[in-house]
């Protein structure tokens, strides 16, 4: 549907628009601003349109909707340096107090010279304005607005920009700036009316104040502090009369006038500002001659514009990613606004002081380190990313990958604009199957379900139907699943030793003895989440191994909470957010909740703290307390580390972008790599960024150490099962919770041949641990030799007190 036409009252002429302002100017000259304003309407302006003046006069407001103008937002580092700035209009408010009165008088002189006599218009200007247009053929306009109009058009523009849609904005603009015939006359009657009104209600410094910080003054910048700041790299406070020229010739075409855009044009409005100045006595012809003997380009000192996230960097190295994440939470999070529309101006025009938790030494050495790893442009097409995760707050401290920042649609080598760290919400990024850094979510189920490190569990099998596993919530079919492991055929172990060496059939054999449900709520409770739909992982034994797709922020934060004894907090990038005003905005929380308890969480630290001892070895232990675990994917094509100590949580990816490619036979930052595995780049790049990190002077403590319950098993008498047959042992102590071996060579002994002759262990033992069965061959067995000599082992006088044997000592 077309627009509607807006509400206008009586639809006018151009002649009858004219005659309204021309009727309006000679009562404004003869009997006064204020008079005209009162008067008009019973004024009847020719051939009895005396009810038409009336209509139009009166519908006009007389009340100026203003709102606090736009100002640009910025994004800080946690130290306070500044990483971007984001602006619809580049616009700092300042009070007049802090602009110098040699820029206001430079902007009287050359906009309004009446500005301190009149009443909101200028009845001689606006006189002589109207004759001469009338007379102009050539199209040429003169506006004679007072700098209150000026103001008046500025509120009425800057309120036509914040509609909600392109149509309503063109068409509130168009209504706002010039226009020929009617509407032309129209807006000036409004203007006028609106600016009277102004003028009888707030003093001139008042109105001075309010055109100085919405004033456009150049292509792209709003007002006298950003000017003084873009042009002469100064506060508004300290131009000189010569800086305060330049600035107040721009305001008449901002285009047309901008000194970085137009020097020669700019100079030469300067000095016709100059020469109102002196003619105006606010500087002395000395004064005069010598700014204009001054080329333009010698005063100038400009601050280039910059804006947005690829400008972040130059601040804190690689920090544009992380700048782009934290635009994407106040774009996503209903904290910043009802909708996307309403954070978007919140952001480009709400004048906020974002204070993020980025670490700049952190940041740099994360950019440094994951680039050493893989750097940019690698030839083998690898990319790798990091993001680091402070415990007990979900601080996120550093984030930085191995391509440089740039969202424009081309692109160069080596750049991107897709956040490798982050959720797709967040960085376009659909994340990467994390392999066997999801075991540690099993292993903190196995835990919960009350077994321990020590248990020994059979990795033998590569294959198990699906009725082997156990999962609550749902029911798994299908055909048996196959797995393989990298680490040999498997064998019977503990778990220490499997997770130390990261054996995947001794993980999926651990799977069949807990819930998969509970693995996944697990994960689930410690922020475990897929990147593309930020949906729980499914159900399936595959994701014991980790099949569904992760950001490496998301394993950050998930291992953050092991460091912080079981507590999860949400990773977090903004401290706070703070208007132009001062006050504090809602920003969002880490919302930390005990995720695991303390005795898990501290168990798992201590299992994986032996991963320099497994997997990871062939990297070496860094120098001080830390916890990890390696992942690599079936065919190679994903590798990560997932490491973490008391005082922070890094996750470190490598792969390629745009899918699962093996990273076999390639050559690696100049290192021939013959199968990606967590510990060819990925470990050894987290080892470098967290001994780097952690070298800032703060003690670096140890984890807290399990308890025996998780460690060695809860401790429970082992039914006796000597003299039992072998099926009746095995069904005794199975029932009991243990598991049984057979040893593979019969004893000598009086009980029936196959019946139990002797166990190991006996008393007590670890719930779940298995106990090894030696069985009868019928025959009795053989007495012990009798010993040949005194004073040997069993022979008489051994082991007694003597002269060379005290008490209590054996040889």
């Amino acid at each position: 549907m077309p627009n509607p036409a807006r509400q206008r009252g009586r639809q006018v002429n151009a002649f009858q628009a004219l005659a309204l302002l021309l009727t309006f100017a000679l009562v404004a000259g003869v009997g006064g601003v204020l008079a005209a304003g009162l008067v008009l309407p019973g004024v009847a302006v020719a051939n009895g349109v005396t009810d038409l003046t009336v209509t139009a006069f009166d519908d006009l407001p007389t009340e100026l909707q203003e709102k606090p103008l736009p100002e640009k937002s910025v994004i800080r580092a946690a130290d306070g340096q500044l990483l971007a700035t984001f602006y619809d209009q580049n616009r700092v408010v300042v009070p007049l107090s802090e602009i110098s009165p040699l820029l206001q008088q430079a902007v009287i002189a050359t906009e309004d010279k009446r500005f301190y006599t009149h009443a909101g218009v200028d009845p001689t200007g606006m006189l002589r304005a109207l004759v001469k247009n009338q007379m102009e053929t050539d199209g040429g306009q003169e506006g004679a607005s007072t700098l209150t109009q000026q103001y008046v058009k500025n509120v009425l523009i800057d309120a036509a920009l914040a509609k909600d849609t392109e149509a309503e904005r063109l068409e509130a603009i168009r209504a706002a700036q010039e226009a020929e015939g009617a509407e032309g006359y129209a807006r000036k009657l409004r203007e006028a009316k609106l600016a009277i009104a102004l003028e009888k209600r707030e003093t001139k410094e008042q109105i001075l104040e309010k055109y100085l910080n919405i004033a456009p003054f150049g292509a792209s910048v709003y007002g006298a502090e950003s000017a003084a700041q873009y042009y002469f790299s100064k506060p508004a406070k300290d131009l000189n009369y010569l800086e305060a020229a330049t600035i107040a010739g721009v305001t008449q075409s901002p285009t047309k006038w901008d000194p970085v855009l137009y020097p020669d044009a700019s100079q030469s409005r300067r000095n016709i500002v100059l020469q109102l100045m002196r003619d105006q006595g606010y500087i002395t012809a000395e004064e005069y001659a010598a700014g204009v003997a001054t080329p333009l380009v010698d005063t100038m000192h400009t601050q280039p514009l910059k804006q947005g996230c690829m400008t972040a960097g130059d601040a804190v190295p690689g920090s544009g990613y992380f700048c782009d994440y934290v635009t994407k939470v106040i774009l996503n999070d209903e904290a910043f606004g009802a909708d996307r529309a309403a954070r978007k101006g919140l952001l480009y025009r709400g004048g906020l002081t974002i204070t993020t938790t980025l670490d700049p030494r952190q940041q740099a050495a994360a950019d440094a380190e994951v680039k050493a790893g893989v750097p940019v442009g690698d030839p083998s097409g690898v990319k790798s990313a990091i993001s680091v995760v402070e415990p007990h707050t979900g601080k996120i401290t550093a984030m930085a990958q191995t391509t440089n920042f740039n969202p424009t649609s081309n692109p160069g080598p080596g750049e991107d604009a897709v956040n490798y760290n982050t959720d797709a919400a967040y960085g376009a990024s659909k994340g990467f199957a994390p392999g066997s850094t999801f075991k540690p979510f099993t292993l903190a189920q196995w835990l919960k379900e009350g077994h321990s490190l020590n248990e020994s569990i059979n990795g033998t099998p590569m294959q198990y139907p699906m009725s082997a596993f156990n999962a609550s919530c749902t029911r798994l079919a299908g055909p048996p699943y196959k797995f393989g492991n990298a680490e040999g055929k498997g064998a019977v172990m503990s778990v220490l030793d499997a997770t130390k060496n990261s054996v995947n059939s001794g993980y999926i054999a651990m799977a069949t003895k807990i819930d998969l449900c509970g693995m996944i709520d697990t994960a689930t409770s410690l922020g475990i989440h897929q990147a593309n739909t930020g949906e729980p992982f499914k159900v399936l034994p595959a994701n014991v191994l980790g099949s569904d797709g992760v950001a490496p922020l998301t394993m950050a934060a998930a291992f953050a909470a092991f460091a912080a004894d079981g507590m999860f907090c949400k990773p977090i990038a903004i401290v706070s957010v703070v208007d132009t005003n001062g006050a504090s905005l809602p920003v969002p929380q880490a919302g930390c909740t005990q995720a695991l308890e303390p005795q898990i969480a501290r168990a798992m630290n201590f299992a994986m703290s032996n991963v320099w001892k497994g997997t990871a070895e062939s990297v070496g232990a860094p120098p001080f307390p830390s916890a990890g675990k390696t992942g690599t994917t079936s065919e190679n094509e994903y590798t990560w580390f997932v490491g973490y100590t008391p005082r922070l949580a890094a996750a470190v990816w490598v792969g390629h972008s745009e899918g699962m490619i093996p990273v076999k036979d390639v050559w690696i930052g100049g290192k021939f790599v013959r199968r990606a595995f967590g510990s060819s780049v990925a470990a050894p790049t987290w080892k470098r960024f967290m001994t780097t990190a952690l070298s800032d002077g703060g003690a670096n403590p140890d984890f807290a150490a399990p308890a025996e319950k998780e460690v060695f098993g809860e401790k429970v008498a082992v039914p006796s099962v000597v003299g039992l047959s072998e099926g009746d042992a095995r069904n005794r102590l199975g029932g009991a919770g243990f598991r049984t071996s057979v040893a593979p060579e019969q004893v000598g002994s009086s009980l029936p041949a196959g019946t139990v002759a002797a166990q190991s262990p006996s008393g007590t033992a670890v719930k779940g641990s298995w106990v090894t069965l030696t069985l009868s061959n019928g025959q009795p067995a053989a007495p012990p030799p009798a010993p040949e000599q005194p004073g040997l082992p069993g022979g008489p006088g051994a082991n007694r007190p003597g002269p060379g044997n005290p008490p209590g000592q054996n040889r």
